[in-house]
């Protein structure tokens, strides 16, 4: 005849047996399935709720800050044109032509023998002599010359005393022979 493994007789003591009887499976009572749902339903209802709510303040936050980005884009445009434009404008007044020009306009002439100062020992180095007005460069080219074709040759004709008395006789007289004649100086009587 075998023998069991487990005896609870034989091998356990008496304390160690009153725990294996405590521990046995028991059969418990069922619990109502609807009292469980109820806070899940709300936990989830309100975490969707949430989630929405918060993913529609992001997105009008991110909008704002798309609209102030773009302002701002569009702010340094203008800026940069502005810059461009007076940087321009500083270019021009810098121009060596246009500082002649004014130079000119204000009746400053270019000195025809500089003299120079040495700072070490003050002596002046140079001749220098006053500027003349007559000594001034030129800033602009000198206009070219008409051709010769375009410069026609100026013929004066002299009309005789005699002819002109009568002229302005039959002109007075209302005669129409004498109306085309012209005068040396060019004029019809």
């Amino acid at each position: 005849m075998s023998t069991p493994l487990f005896q609870p007789g034989n091998r356990l003591p008496r304390s160690s047996w009153a725990a294996v009887e405590r521990a046995r499976l028991t059969v418990v009572p069922r619990r109502s399935p609807e009292a469980s749902r109820v806070p899940f339903v709300t936990l989830v209802s309100i975490l969707l709720l949430g989630g929405v709510v918060g993913l529609l303040l992001f997105n009008t936050n991110m909008q704002q800050a798309s609209f102030v980005a773009s302002s701002l884009e569009e702010r340094a445009a203008v800026l940069a044109g502005k810059e461009e434009s007076l940087q321009m404008q500083l270019d021009r007044l810098r121009d060596p032509q246009h500082v002649a020009a004014r130079a000119k306009e204000m009746g400053m002439v270019p000195a025809s023998s500089p003299a120079f100062i040495r700072l070490a020992d003050g002596k002046v180095l140079g001749n220098p002599e006053v500027a003349d007005p007559g000594d001034a460069l030129r800033i602009a080219p000198a206009p070219q010359a008409k051709p010769q074709s375009l410069r026609p040759r100026l013929v004066i004709a002299e009309v005789p005393r005699a002819s002109r008395e009568r002229d302005a006789d039959s002109a007075t007289n209302g005669g129409s022979e004498a109306s085309g004649a012209r005068t040396s100086t060019g004029r019809t009587r």
